[in-house]
């Protein structure tokens, strides 16, 4: 009895740690460094758009690292968004273990999914992290180039054609509903409305339809680069972030096309931050 006692104590232990107000604020803050990012991939982009290279910059990742790091205090920023995505990861972490807030927190795939951003936002604060403390190799690496060397490592299995090509789909799969869900203000179910006036829901229903639009749009075109990679067996038909933004610009009327989805990237940031506002946590 005093074991199972014990037991109980622990978890419950752990459920008010989880729950906890700095929980809460790490949570908010990985948002906030989200946002930042996604901001300046979009100044990034906007500025390939318009017949600039981006600075020399990737439009990437990368690219808003090395974006931030020349910016006043940039090392310093640095080291902030990288403690703030690894308290992401933590919460993250916990709505996997203990359930999450919102109408689908408590369900197995919701669960899973928070099991698997965990691991995305370890990976990202730890190579956002190394950048700051110096290694330049770390997190700033063209997204371009990982995805042509994973893509060329996997074709090389037996069956790589298939596990690249269904690879590929699920991102397409994943990008749409991506976009679907922001479409239909889905978002909505985990924020806590009663406490926004009716300007802040106005403003975050409009960031939250297009930004979400736009994430998804450029996830399921960069999902159709890595089936055409499968189908062609050419690894670098697959394109990472900053070449699947590139490719807009190629199109017919390009630039204004990168610049729209570039200008919904910007809205996904403002919105990742009316997220670290109003978020249930």
């Amino acid at each position: 009895m005093r074991i199972q006692s014990s037991a109980l104590q622990g978890r419950f232990q752990a459920r008010r740690a989880a729950d906890s107000t700095a929980m809460a604020a790490a949570a908010r803050a990985g948002f906030a460094a989200r946002g930042l990012i996604y901001i300046l991939v979009s100044v990034i982009s906007l500025q390939i758009a318009f017949g600039g290279d981006g600075g020399g910059r990737q439009a990437d990742r990368g690219g808003a690292l090395s974006e931030l790091a020349d910016k006043p205090f940039g090392s310093v920023m640095l080291w902030i968004v990288g403690i703030a995505l690894a308290g992401m990861g933590l919460w993250r972490l916990s709505e996997a273990v203990f359930a999450g807030t919102g109408p689908n927190g408590s369900k197995l795939t919701e669960r899973a999914a928070n099991a698997g951003r965990f691991v995305f936002y370890v990976f990202l604060a730890f190579s956002v992290l190394s950048y700051a403390a110096g290694d330049r190799g770390s997190g700033s690496g063209s997204s371009d180039k990982q995805t042509d060397d994973v893509t060329g490592l996997m074709l090389k299995w037996p069956g790589g054609q298939w596990i690249v090509g269904i690879a590929g789909v699920a991102v397409v799969v994943a990008g749409l509903w991506i976009a679907v869900r922001a479409a239909q203000k889905k978002f909505r179910d985990n924020l806590r409305t009663a406490a926004m006036s009716q300007r802040a829901k106005q403003v975050t229903d409009v960031l939250g339809v297009t930004g979400g639009t736009a994430r998804g749009i450029v996830f399921a075109v960069a999902g159709v680069f890595a089936v055409v990679a499968a189908v062609q067996h050419q690894p670098g038909k697959a394109k990472g972030m900053d070449d699947t933004l590139r490719a807009f610009r190629d199109l017919p009327a390009g630039p204004w096309l990168l610049a729209l989805i570039a200008i919904g990237l910007a809205a996904f940031g403002l919105f990742s931050w009316c997220v670290a506002r109003w978020r249930e946590t």
